[in-house]
């Protein structure tokens, strides 16, 4: 199990927003298979690929704030930091998959379906 000085939403979160804020400052130029989001579909041509990391940066820094406000929350309200860390993994999973699912559909929504 995770020791208990560690908050899983606050380490989380902040991995979250420092990524979300590098690829927001920082963009990829290029498509490239090793930085950026990087799915079939927002790999397909130069637009869906710029529009992919302009959105997914946004949602990473906002699902890094909220993980990281429910970290900092759960420390004051919470002294179970057991607890405060399985909440913490289930909010980050939930909020990888939105991350994913949203950048995807409002690909979709633009550019139509995938090639």
């Amino acid at each position: 199990m995770l020791d208990d000085s560690i908050s899983v939403p606050i380490l989380v979160g902040s991995v979250f927003l420092f990524a979300g804020l590098l690829m927001f400052v920082f963009p990829p130029k290029k498509i490239n298979y090793l930085y950026g989001y990087r799915t079939s579909s927002s790999m397909q041509n130069i637009e869906r690929w710029n529009f992919a990391q302009k959105l997914s940066s946004k949602l990473m820094v906002i699902c890094g704030i909220l993980l990281l406000v429910t970290g900092f929350v759960g420390l004051i309200l919470f002294p179970n930091q057991s607890a405060i860390n399985i909440v913490g993994i289930i909010e980050s999973i939930l909020l990888t998959l939105f991350l994913f699912i949203k950048t995807e559909i409002d690909l979709k929504k633009k550019f139509g379906k995938t090639l």
